[in-house]
């Protein structure tokens, strides 16, 4: 077992306790002497003497917890922290973080992207069942009338036998598909990445991105943000889609054409849940805003209060593995970042 030298790494201290319990950092402090001092940006910004404050962490660190806000791991940063081993990454994407001198200094890098995946596929299933209910459609025309009589669905749906289709095979989209297993829906995958077999392992079924958005009553929306993906889901994709079919995107905005997507929404023919938009957020005077049919959440989808401690506790468990010698469970490699969020 290696005694490692740790700090965290975020935008402000604050993060730090909703991201590690008590009983998280007792875990850390087993395996790891743990700098008092959090390098925030503004404090490293500001610099110092080499031996004391921030500067002094650094040259001493073996690694690094992270969070949002975290420094840009930079060649300049990076000759700060000559003992640096490892980057721990207790958030999702790692991309605005890494750079190619980290990778060339052979510095290994972890995330807990998929503890924060689990929120967000939660998100994703209750916005699915509550779309093929039609529940915000049934709550507006309920509120109108404030009886029981007097108000209906034109075109109701429900959950039995409902098709649900799945853009991207990622982290998030398999835990989706997992979630929906002991519903009585039938799942639809586009991904270029997954065969036929691979999605009947995941409880779907492979199609084309245009042959799941004509046939699914929800699509909901799971690919990263790459050049590829950019607003592929399109006026012609949206265009095939069922009437008063939803989508549910909690991807990223840039890959649905907002454009395209607010007419066929305005229309009344097509139902959206968007916990992003592009832009993000949308202007105050964007017609989505008020429009029925239309539900915009804050990027509310990832962790959120006590769902922070999942990341957390994923964290320290890659620094528990450090130490012992043993492989990361989490670790992300250069060559996966062409194809991950």
């Amino acid at each position: 077992m290696t005694r490692l030298r740790a700090a965290f790494a975020v935008r402000h201290p604050d993060l730090v306790p909703e991201l590690f319990d008590d009983a998280a950092v007792a875990r850390l402090r087993s395996v790891a002497d743990v700098a008092e001092a959090v390098l925030t940006p503004d404090a490293l910004d500001r610099g110092g003497d080499p031996g004391q404050g921030p500067a002094g962490v650094l040259a001493d660190v073996d690694v690094l917890l992270t969070g949002w806000g975290a420094p840009r791991l930079d060649d300049a940063l990076l000759r700060r922290a000559p003992r640096l081993r490892a980057v721990v990454h207790a958030a999702g994407s790692v991309k605005p973080l890494v750079t190619p001198a980290l990778w060339a200094r052979g510095v290994r890098v972890s995330s807990a992207a998929a503890a924060n995946a689990r929120p967000v596929a939660e998100y994703t299933l209750a916005t699915v069942l509550l779309a093929g209910k039609r529940v915000l459609e049934a709550a507006d025309a309920f509120a109108a009338h404030r009886r029981f009589d007097g108000w209906s669905l034109p075109d109701p749906l429900g959950n039995h036998g409902l098709t649900v289709g799945v853009v991207g095979a990622s982290r998030i989209g398999r835990q989706v598909m997992r979630l929906l297993t002991p519903f009585d829906v039938d799942v639809l995958l586009h991904d270029p990445w997954v065969d036929a077999d691979g999605a009947r392992a995941l409880g779907a079924t492979a199609v084309s991105l245009d042959d799941l958005a004509r046939a699914s009553d929800v699509v909901t929306v799971h690919a990263p943000d790459l050049p590829e993906t950019y607003r592929m889901i399109g006026a012609p994709q949206l265009a095939l889609m069922p009437d008063v079919a939803t989508l549910v995107n909690t991807a990223r905005g840039r890959l649905v054409d907002t454009a395209a997507l607010t007419r066929e929404v305005l229309s009344g023919r097509l139902r959206a849940v968007l916990d992003v938009t592009d832009p993000e957020p949308l202007p105050g005077d964007h017609p989505l805003w008020d429009a029925p049919g239309a539900l915009l959440t804050p990027h509310v989808a990832g962790s959120l209060g006590n769902e922070l401690r999942r990341l957390g506790d994923l964290a320290v468990g890659e620094v528990e593995l450090l130490a012992a010698g043993a492989p990361l469970g989490h670790e992300v490699l250069p060559g996966q970042l062409g194809t991950t969020a």
